[in-house]
């Protein structure tokens, strides 16, 4: 559903669904609070154009972060709905080691929720910021790296099975 979502917006934008506009659209829509992964997007595009390696890995970071932001802001308005929460383990964990636990802005399934709590704690925004992109940005060089180093016919194989 969340797939034939993302092709709709890129249609509807007018957007093709290979190049640095879609990364960046996939990318900020994955960072949200919606279970979408960016990865296979950026993998695609710089296996299609290993040209493309450096502004791709840079496109997805922005665009992650970006979307990150968004998730640290609706944190930041939603304090006063969920302030019975405030003694809970994980915000007694990021308001003890604060903006630096955007790092792991990066991980799937705790990542964006951790950029909004920190927008609900009001942690430093610029400083979050930058921790939200360092770790977004190490996890795509990362995912990248390994994937390209699997062998083409492992890929042609997966290609088969889906079609």
């Amino acid at each position: 559903m969340i797939e034939s979502a993302v092709l709709w917006l890129l249609k509807t934008l007018a957007v093709p669904t290979v190049g640095l506009t879609s990364v960046f659209i996939i990318s900020f829509v994955a960072a949200t609070l919606l279970p979408l992964g960016s990865e296979p997007a950026v993998f695609a595009v710089i296996k299609s154009n290993g040209a493309l390696f450096w502004p791709v890995i840079l496109v997805a970071t922005l665009g992650n972060t970006l979307g990150g932001v968004v998730d640290y802001w609706m944190g930041y308005g939603a304090k006063q709905a969920f302030a019975r929460e405030r003694d809970s383990k994980w915000f007694i964990w990021l308001q003890r080691y604060g903006a630096k636990t955007m790092l792991l802005a990066w991980m799937p399934g705790i990542g964006d929720p951790i950029c909004t709590l920190g927008g609900w704690l009001k942690l430093p925004f610029w400083p979050s910021v930058m921790y939200m992109a360092i770790g977004k940005f190490v996890r795509y060089i990362l995912v990248v790296w390994l994937l390209m180093h699997v062998p083409d016919g492992f890929w042609r194989e997966v290609a088969s099975w889906l079609a």
